[in-house]
């Protein structure tokens, strides 16, 4: 695999200029993908060939799956197609639905996505999954829509059983976004709060080689199963620097408060150079197109906490141009994820496993991607250690 920098031409991996490569990757190139992309200064991204934001608006879940493990929007048949074979995953083997109980109580501060890396190694090992290396591209597909149908169920039912409510049993009648609040919450959801949910869901499934996505890929590359890919990815958002951000922006809001403490409250942070959750992006230069999503979801369900939320994006933004003239700071997902979220009735430990719930899709299509190259992924490290070879002293 040939590694490249977006700022400088292409390397071999053994050669020292790759010794060189920026903290984080920033900016490495370390494959091709037909996925898609993220564009940061222009502050646009896509899925295959169509913007994330448009299929949010004009799709339904089941329809943006399709197109990120088949490679092509459905017509009406094939939507209703995939739909209903979809639904039919969503029941757990029996030995899985009976191990639940102890994965939700293990442990103290046991949270479903923490739960659900030991589920989904259950789960593979019920279904069979083999190695992506020993398997054909369509068994491989299957093994993806098989474990990422079951992640609202696993999800829903930790969740429930930690609070030590039973679990709800999916609906086969219901979509994606609909079932899952079903689970959640026991009751059947307003259509209003399914199409919210199911548009945070859609603009969440992918987002370039984020560090959850890329651990997927470097899985997979072993040939490894699906499963064992989707683990490694869940590990890797389980991160606050990654997916457990949207309920610390709702945190930011809560601290301040009231209209009248936010200047005060955001200059002192700003000052101390302390980071203000839920502003600020890795990759975007520009608003996150995302975010601004979101907002309009959220101002459609309207309220003092959305006009909140509103002003406090403005005023920081504003302080910061004062502060910190020439520095692009902007709300990301998380910002009005979390807003959308609490509008939705989705508790704030549930935050971070519904985006799970959204990206397995988006960690399936890299997988699936990955696996059609046989090459591993093996980067090389700088050594920065004492000086070799050196002298092993003998035991005194």
């Amino acid at each position: 695999m040939t590694v490249t920098s977006s700022d400088t031409t292409s390397v071999n991996p053994s050669t020292p200029a790759l010794l060189g490569a920026p903290r984080g990757l920033a900016g490495v190139v370390v494959a091709d993908t037909e996925v898609g992309d993220v564009r940061g200064r222009e502050g646009f991204y896509h899925y295959r060939q169509y913007s994330a934001v448009d299929l949010a608006h004009a799709r339904p879940f089941e329809d943006v799956w399709h197109l990120l493990v088949h490679g092509d929007l459905p017509d009406a048949r094939r939507s209703a197609a995939f739909a209903a074979e979809t639904a039919a995953l969503r029941r757990l083997p029996e030995a899985v639905t009976a191990a639940l109980p102890a994965i939700a109580s293990a442990g103290a501060g046991a949270n479903p996505l923490a739960g659900m890396r030991t589920a989904l190694s259950l789960l593979g090992a019920e279904h069979g999954f083999r190695p992506v290396y020993d398997i054909d591209a369509d068994r491989r597909r299957a093994d993806t829509v098989v474990a990422a149908a079951a992640v609202p169920t696993l999800l829903t039912a930790l969740y429930r059983l930690g609070k030590d409510l039973a679990p709800v049993e999916p609906r086969e009648d219901l979509s994606y976004a609909a079932n899952y609040l079903y689970m959640l919450t026991g009751a059947e959801p307003e259509a209003e709060r399914v199409r919210a949910v199911e548009q945070y869901l859609i603009s969440t499934i992918d987002h370039g080689f984020n560090a959850s996505t890329f651990t997927a890929r470097v899985i997979a590359s072993t040939g490894a199963d699906v499963a064992a890919c989707l683990v490694g990815a869940v590990g890797a958002l389980s991160g606050p620097l990654h997916g457990g951000a949207p309920s610390r922006a709702l945190d930011t809001l809560d601290a301040i408060g009231a209209p009248d403490r936010i200047d005060s409250w955001i200059r002192k942070r700003v000052l101390a150079g302390e980071r203000i959750m839920g502003f600020g992006h890795a990759v975007y230069r520009t608003e996150d197109p995302r975010s601004r999503m979101l907002r309009e979801t959220a101002r459609r369900f309207g309220g003092a906490r959305v006009e909140f939320a509103v002003e406090v994006e403005r005023r920081v933004e504003a302080i910061l141009a004062e502060l910190k003239p020439g520095r692009e700071l902007h709300t990301n997902v998380e910002f009005y994820a979390g807003v959308v979220m609490e509008l939705c009735g989705l508790p704030r430990e549930m935050f971070t496993p519904t985006f799970a719930a959204a990206r397995v899709v988006g960690w399936s299509a890299n997988i699936l991607e990955q696996a059609q190259d046989s090459k591993i992924i093996r980067p090389v490290a700088r050594y920065v250690g004492p000086g070799a070879p050196a002298e092993v002293p003998a035991v005194a």
